[in-house]
């Protein structure tokens, strides 16, 4: 069976104008999907239809902005998504935010937290809320969480963010459990450690990434791995939260 019967033909990302959502939004398109990207700002949804994904018609590609953390704009941008593909067969929550970096907690303000909270845990609850319906009833339909190996290990100026990571774990589990039960739908998510992005960039600094003594991952890696597991020949895989990380989560700390 080839990978045009086996890939889903309707697929949504969300955070899909830049990093891992545009590799992967990229990823799904030469699979011969139909992608519906979400993006926060009018400008980097722009960037991208006129860069990276040029060429497409919109009935193939199409782009919406809204912020994945207002209810009402999420409804309207996956009905509209549903609407113009004729349904939807997976959906990929990738947005998020890295908040206040190398703040240490007395630093962290509240709003900055909930801020976190809102774009990275409500915004994917939001995305599988408004897009249920729509999965409802398909052969195969499937949820990716793109989450981060800050869900699993900690580091000094990430509070909101491993927290919110945290959160995705859990969430990860409780939508498989209840969303395969009643209607046949799998979640799973993939924790990257460090990918270079311009969210990363932004948070650790270009140096970071310039003769790193750590390896990196690539965003079309993730890409690669969200892609396999929308496919229906993952279909025994639920409720996974998989480390891509080289590995380096399982190493101990202890200075032996």
């Amino acid at each position: 069976m080839d990978s045009m019967q086996r890939i889903p033909q309707r697929v949504v990302i969300t955070g899909g104008a830049s990093g891992i959502g545009l590799a992967t939004a990229q990823a799904f398109l030469a699979e011969g999907a139909r992608v519906g990207i979400i993006s926060r700002t009018r400008q980097s949804l722009e960037k991208a239809m006129a860069g990276p994904l040029a060429g497409h018609a919109p009935e193939q590609c199409h782009g919406i902005v809204a912020d994945v953390a207002e209810e009402e704009a999420m409804a309207a941008a996956l009905k509209e998504f549903a609407d113009l593909f004729g349904g939807l067969d997976t959906v990929v929550a990738c947005a998020g935010v890295e908040g206040e970096m190398g703040n240490a907690l007395p630093d962290v303000t509240t709003k900055d937290f909930l801020r976190v909270l809102e774009v990275n845990v409500i915004g994917v609850f939001h995305a599988v809320k408004f897009a249920l319906p729509f999965l409802i009833g398909e052969p195969h339909p499937s949820v990716t969480i793109i989450g981060s190996d800050s869900g699993f290990v900690a580091a000094p100026g990430m509070l909101a963010y491993n927290a919110s990571k945290g959160a995705l774990v859990q969430l990860t589990r409780a939508m498989s459990y209840e969303l395969f039960e009643d209607h046949g739908i799998r979640v799973n998510s993939v924790c990257p450690s460090i990918v270079d992005t311009p969210m990363a960039r932004r948070g650790l600094g270009d140096e970071a990434f310039e003769g790193s003594d750590f390896p990196v991952v690539a965003a079309e890696d993730v890409a690669r791995t969200v892609v396999f597991l929308a496919d229906k020949g993952s279909r025994a895989i639920n409720g996974t939260n998989i480390l891509s990380d080289f590995g380096y989560s399982s190493r101990s700390s202890f200075p032996a």
